[in-house]
Order: C-alpha cells, then sequence, then structure tokens
C-alpha cells in the first residue's frame, strides 16, 4: 500500500495532540530492520517518532498533526523492501496463523522430499560399489530431480525471500549464503544429472532445507506464543461499565466511552473499567495483580482504585479519573511495549558471524573460479571447484550451531518445567549477574493459606471452613481451602447469608455463627498484624482469630543461598508494604530490598542498574511486574502469573519450586558455551577444508560429504548442553 488514503481510518490523535499511527512491517529477519528502518524515517518531514517493536513486527509512529502524510513513509518502507500494513490486531493475529501454516507446510514437504530423494540416492551409492547400470543411476537421478526441483522451490520460499529481500537492501544475512549454497548443489546437480555423471546432490540441499526450516519454525512458534499472550490483557480489562446518568438511572457502556467525571457503579464481583477516586461506599479490593499489594484492600469515600481492580463484597460508586489510554492499566501496556522494543535491539551471535562470513565466502569462491581459470583450466572445471567451495562452505553447521543448542536446552528445560519463548533467551540468560526478585507470588507461594487458628478448637475451625464456602473473599478462600483439605469434604450452611463488608452470619445446632472482620464477630483486633490478615470466628461462646498470610516457596532460602554462592547479586523490588518486604528479605539474607514499588518504579530500577553495567534477570509473577520483566536482560515468570506476565518473560517455569531460575542460569550457561564450541568447529572445519577445495583437491561429493559430517558433529556436540554439574538430567 502506497496511498495515505488506505490508512487514513486507522489514524489515532494522542492525548499531546500529535496524531498516531500503528503499522505492520512484513519482511523483518533480523535486529539489524531497527535501525535500518528508524534512520530511514527519521528524515521524514513531520514524523516525530518511529519505533519498531522487533518482536512483534508493530512500528509505532507519531506525527505533527498538521502535517500528517504518512505516504512517504510507507514509500520509503516498501522502497527497503518491506510489505507496509495499518497494524490491527486480530489482522495480525490471522497473519501469524497463516506464517504458521505455511512454514509447517514448507517443512513437511522438505521432509517428505528429503526421505524419498535420500532413499534414491542410497540406491545410487550401493550400486556405484557394485553393479548398477549407467542408465539405472541416470533414472534415479531424474526421478531424485523431479522431487527434488518443485520441493526445493516451495520448501525453500522462507530462505530464498529473506535473501532476496536482504540483496535488495544492500545487505547480507544468513539466508543469503544459505540460497546461494542451495540454487547452486541444485544446478549442479541437474548439470551432472544431464551429463551422467556418478553424483548428484539433490538429497544434501532437500536436508539442508529441512534442518534449517525446523529451527525457523521453532523460533516462529515460540514467537507467536509471546505475541499471542503480549496481546491479551483480556483477563484484568473490562469492556463495558455501569455509568450513573445525572437523573441517577444506570446506563451500560463500552469502556472506551467513558470519560474523566463520569460516576460508575461497580457491583461485588466486577473489575473496574477505570481508574477514579471512591465517593460512596467501602468494600475490600484484591488489587495484587495491579500493583502487588498481597492483601485485599479496605477502600472507602475519597481513596484512588484503579482499572482491573477487582471489587470484593460491596458497592462502590466511583468517579473517573482516568480512561481508555490513560489508566494506570494502559501505562503498564506501554511500559511492556516500549521495554520489548529496547530489548528487541539485542544482536545475536550468529547474526554478528553472518556479517563477516557471508562476503568471505562469496570473495573465496570467486577468486578460487578466476584463478583456476588464468592458471589455464576450463571454465566448466574452474566452475565445478569454485562449487565445491561453496558447497563445503555452505553455512549447514553454521547455521545449526545455535538452533541445536537451542532444541537441546530447550527439551532440558521443558522436563524440568520451564518453558523459554524466545530464541536468543539462552545468550542473555548466559550474560546475567544481578538477579532482582518480586517478593508476592515469586518468593512466596502465590496463594493465601492459613497461618495460625491455635484459638480454635477441631470442631470450631471445622463451622468456620463450612461458612467459608459461602463467601468469595480471598481471605474466606484461604481458609476454605485449609479446612477441605484437613476435614475432607465439607457442605455449605443452609442459611448462610453474607452481610456487605462485614462477614458470614449463619444458624448452626442452635446457634448463631459469624466469619468476619473482628468487629463482626464482637472481638477487637485489627485487620493487619505481623505482615499477614486476620479473621475472625465466633459461634456461641466460642470465639477465635484465624491468621491468614503467604507462605515462602519451600526451597526458596536454598535457591537464594545457591545464586549467592554461584556470586550473583541478588535484589527484592516488591509492590508490597515496607513491613511485609522486610520481614521477607531479612528471613532470606538479602539485604538489598526496596517496597511500595509501582511499575514505573521496578522499570527505574533495572535502568539504573543496566546503566551501571549490570545484566538483570527479573522474577515476577504481577501485572505490576509485566514492565520490568520486558526491560530486563532476561526474565523468568511463574506459570501461575497473570497472562500478560508469563507473555513479558523470556522463561516461564511450573509447579512450586523455586530452583527453577538456578536451573535456567546453569543450563543457559552451559548451552552458551556450547553454542560457542559449535561455532568454533565450523569455522575451523572451514578453515582446513577450504584450502583443499580452492587447490582442487575435494570434489563436490566430498565437499558434500564434508558439509553433512560437520553439520552432524555439531548437532552431537549440542547434545553436552544439557549435562550440567550439580542439577541433573
Amino acid at each position: 500500500m502506497s496511498d495515505s488514503a488506505d490508512f487514513s481510518g486507522f489514524l489515532k490523535t494522542g492525548s499531546d495532540g500529535r496524531t498516531l499511527l500503528e503499522l505492520a512491517i512484513d519482511g523483518i529477519v533480523s535486529a539489524e530492520s531497527i535501525s535500518e528502518i528508524e534512520g530511514s524515517l527519521r528524515q521524514i518531514p513531520g514524523l516525530v517518532t518511529a519505533r519498531l517493536n522487533f518482536t512483534t513486527r508493530r512500528l509505532h509512529t507519531e506525527w505533527h498533526d498538521h502535517a500528517c502524510d504518512p505516504s512517504p513513509a510507507i514509500r520509503t518502507l516498501e522502497r527497503l523492501g518491506y510489505r507496509v500494513a495499518p497494524f490491527v490486531a486480530d489482522r495480525e493475529e490471522s497473519f501469524e496463523d497463516q506464517q504458521t501454516k505455511w512454514l509447517m507446510k514448507c517443512l513437511a514437504i522438505a521432509g517428505f522430499a528429503a526421505i524419498n530423494v535420500m532413499l534414491l540416492s542410497i540406491c545410487v551409492w550401493a550400486g556405484n560399489v557394485s553393479d548398477i547400470t549407467p542408465e539405472t543411476r541416470d533414472l534415479f537421478h531424474g526421478l531424485s530431480a523431479l522431487i527434488a526441483l518443485p520441493a526445493a522451490a516451495f520448501a525453500g520460499q522462507p530462505f530464498f525471500l529473506s535473501a532476496g529481500r536482504a540483496l535488495r537492501r544492500g545487505e547480507m544475512n544468513m539466508d543469503v549464503p544459505i540460497t546461494i549454497g542451495i540454487v547452486l548443489a541444485l544446478a549442479m546437480s541437474v548439470y551432472e544429472t544431464a551429463h551422467h555423471a556418478e553424483h548428484a546432490y539433490f538429497d544434501s540441499a532437500l536436508m539442508l532445507i529441512f534442518f534449517l526450516l525446523s529451527g525457523r519454525v521453532l523460533d516462529h512458534a515460540m514467537r507467536q506464543r509471546t505475541n499471542a499472550a503480549a496481546a491479551n490483557l483480556a483477563a484484568l480489562h473490562t469492556p463495558t461499565a455501569t455509568r450513573i446518568a445525572p437523573d441517577g438511572s444506570l446506563v451500560h457502556v463500552p469502556s472506551e466511552a467513558l470519560s474523566v467525571g463520569d460516576r460508575l457503579l461497580v457491583r461485588p464481583g466486577e473489575r473496574l473499567a477505570a481508574d477514579g477516586v471512591i465517593v460512596a461506599g467501602e468494600a475490600m479490593i484484591d488489587e495484587s495483580l495491579v500493583t502487588g499489594e498481597t492483601q485485599a484492600r479496605r477502600v472507602s469515600l475519597g481513596d484512588r482504585v484503579y482499572a482491573g481492580t477487582l471489587n470484593g463484597d460491596a458497592t462502590l460508586e466511583i468517579s473517573v479519573t482516568a480512561a481508555g489510554g490513560e489508566t494506570l492499566l494502559a501505562d503498564i501496556a506501554r511500559l511492556i511495549d516500549n521495554a520489548v522494543s529496547a530489548k528487541s535491539r539485542y544482536v545475536k551471535f550468529a547474526d554478528k558471524i553472518a556479517k563477516i562470513y557471508a562476503p568471505v565466502v562469496h570473495i573465496a569462491a570467486a577468486l578460487t573460479a578466476i584463478l583456476w581459470i588464468i592458471a589455464g583450466a576450463s571454465i566448466h572445471d574452474a566452475l565445478i571447484i569454485a562449487i565445491a567451495v561453496l558447497i563445503i562452505t555452505c553455512p549447514c553447521a553454521l547455521a545449526l550451531a545455535a538452533p541445536a543448542v537451542q532444541v537441546v536446552i530447550a527439551g532440558a528445560l521443558f522436563r524440568r518445567g520451564i518453558l523459554i519463548k524466545s530464541g536468543d533467551v539462552i545468550e542473555r540468560m548466559a550474560e546475567i549477574d544481578t538477579i532482582v526478585f518480586d517478593k508476592t507470588g515469586t518468593l512466596t507461594l502465590p496463594e493465601s493459606s492459613l497461618v495460625d487458628a491455635a484459638s480454635l478448637s477441631e470442631h470450631a475451625l471445622m463451622l468456620a471452613g463450612r461458612l467459608a464456602l459461602s463467601s468469595h473473599h480471598p481471605l474466606a478462600r484461604a481458609l476454605r481451602d485449609y479446612a477441605v483439605d484437613r476435614f475432607g469434604r465439607l457442605k455449605p450452611l443452609t442459611d448462610a447469608v453474607e452481610v456487605p463488608g462485614q462477614g458470614i452470619i449463619a444458624r448452626v445446632e442452635g446457634q448463631e455463627a459469624r466469619l468476619g472482620s473482628a468487629a463482626h464477630c464482637g472481638l477487637a483486633a485489627p485487620i493487619w498484624h505481623d505482615g499477614a490478615s486476620v479473621i475472625a470466628f465466633r459461634c456461641g461462646d466460642e470465639a477465635g482469630l484465624i491468621t491468614i498470610g503467604q507462605s515462602m516457596r519451600p526451597d526458596a532460602q536454598a535457591t537464594i543461598d545457591a545464586l549467592k554462592a554461584k556470586g550473583y547479586r541478588l535484589i527484592i523490588l516488591s509492590g508490597d508494604q515496607q513491613s511485609a518486604v522486610e520481614e521477607v528479605a531479612r528471613g532470606l539474607g538479602v539485604s538489598d530490598f526496596s517496597a511500595a514499588l509501582r511499575p514505573q518504579d521496578k522499570l527505574d530500577h533495572l535502568r539504573a542498574l543496566k546503566q551501571a553495567g549490570h545484566s538483570v534477570l527479573m522474577v515476577g509473577d504481577g501485572i505490576n511486574d509485566a514492565p520490568a520483566l520486558a526491560g530486563a536482560h532476561a526474565s523468568l515468570a511463574p506459570a501461575s502469573g497473570a497472562d500478560v506476565t508469563q507473555a513479558a518473560a523470556d522463561a516461564v517455569f511450573s509447579g512450586r519450586r523455586l530452583h527453577a531460575v538456578v536451573e535456567t542460569l546453569a543450563l543457559c550457561k552451559k548451552g552458551r558455551a556450547v553454542m560457542r564450541e559449535n561455532f568454533a568447529v565450523a569455522l575451523l572445519y572451514n578453515l582446513v577444508a577450504v584450502p583443499f577445495a580452492m587447490a582442487g583437491g575435494i570434489t563436490p561429493l566430498i565437499a558434500a560429504l564434508a558439509m553433512s559430517g560437520s553439520s552432524i558433529i555439531v548437532t552431537l556436540n549440542a547434545l553436552r548442553a544439557r549435562q550440567v554439574r550439580g542439577i541433573g538430567e
């Protein structure tokens, strides 16, 4: 598209008066595209900001309102070889699905063709040392060509298209030598088949395509999973709200239609659709996913509340102070996007090598042909030797060096309940020197649990559990789970009544039973005590307090000790209260900690550490941790965390064990070491083999076998990455 009218319906006005346009960019193959695209657009008049998110392939642009003509930017991007369209979330999700199906189809065709051509090749190899006739050999080579040429033409498209775009931009990426190697191997195979030669190399070309497509499919699948989850804030977003009209009537409206000053009615169990201030009502609210607070908070007249917060037990009226894109929840989404964009500028080791490797290979092959022609060789013989050089230097081993290790490490981590979601996470995890932990749901278990109920008898505790079955309050849920685990299946009391903001009342065994606040049960006690919440119970003359808090993960201390022993710097950054954070930090022996932090505060801490030269691993689980997870050098989140948190993290671990942090770092360090060994093997192989090939001492068949041999060595070496002393397999 190059006509600005095509984009007119997608222009938006920002809060600062600028015009915003989000574009979807197709054709991005490496992190270098970021500087190329942003640098080229920087010269366009009227364009204030151009920021590309490499992970989502989304380009965010901001324009002066009086000069908003995006057509020059569109034409610039198209001249660079990219396809451009307005960014629409649903459309992009559909496009990613189509890309996945296309890559899987390419992989299936390459695999099917490679197996069949390999069977034919085995017959030829066996026949060449026995009694195969030239006519039979030519037939098998011809059948191989009929299978390989159309299969390679279709299955090799991901590499051919990428190489073509890179060459049009005057660049060199790893797909360029791969494409040249595949095309020349096929072309030479056709030539050799037409001239009744003993050997053809259709099988080598197809196997190369198949192996490289496997890595491409894995990388795309991980990125698609990340993109799909990153776009999902639906768990906290409320699509509609109940607005109180001036005449007092209630009107259901879309959340996007809210504006500052509107009055909203929020019933128990509903999430707030906007930020605001309470103007009527009093309730317990759960804002742990938004702010990181451990326990439910009681709010009343004049208190600030945020979009995404869950109203617990009473009806509230709020006056909207921020709606739509101006809420705290929207701020978190923007922080995540900005942080991911910054991290995507990390250039993988393989990309760095490709810039040097590709031109050197092509120059070596060209010089070989020229020198042999000068030395008196025929053009045919000179080209055969040059093609042997290209085949033997075809970057199969080099291209497999990183993906092979990624697959092994991903498998080893998966068996430990850890899922990595980005191709370069191994390299980034291996560079970590500082680890930042969130407290709530990370160092502690995500769910609250009963800490103490010593003041109640067994019978009273069971009755309290039955009362808890009739309440949706988070503290009652913790009591209910404990009682069910201890006493087995319990039945709720049939006449239980919930008093909003107070608790539960029921008649049992001829007496009134109450569960809830201390005042509700006629007791004098705070709702917060020593970092935990307190709920009260009374039935007749028996009364007592039940303490609900969060327990440490069972191996938290062992994990912290292991990380200290390995020399990592440890920090706790939490949105929870100072006393709760200090108690956990002191108990674990972590001296560096901060409390009551908002999402921006955590991100600022990480940026300060980065400026000081540290590579930071962020471990957290809440929505308030998501920007920090996205902005850290590497990040890890428990599977119990929110969807958007898991999306922002580079890896996710399941279960209650925090030792996953130690395992991830150890395996990734070993993975990076093996990855570098693989690159060294691939480069050493070229340094040894290329001079022989240039001297004419290696035939194309031997070159193909050597290329395959180097790939096998790299793959076998990658298997060593899963063996790390001290953590077991």
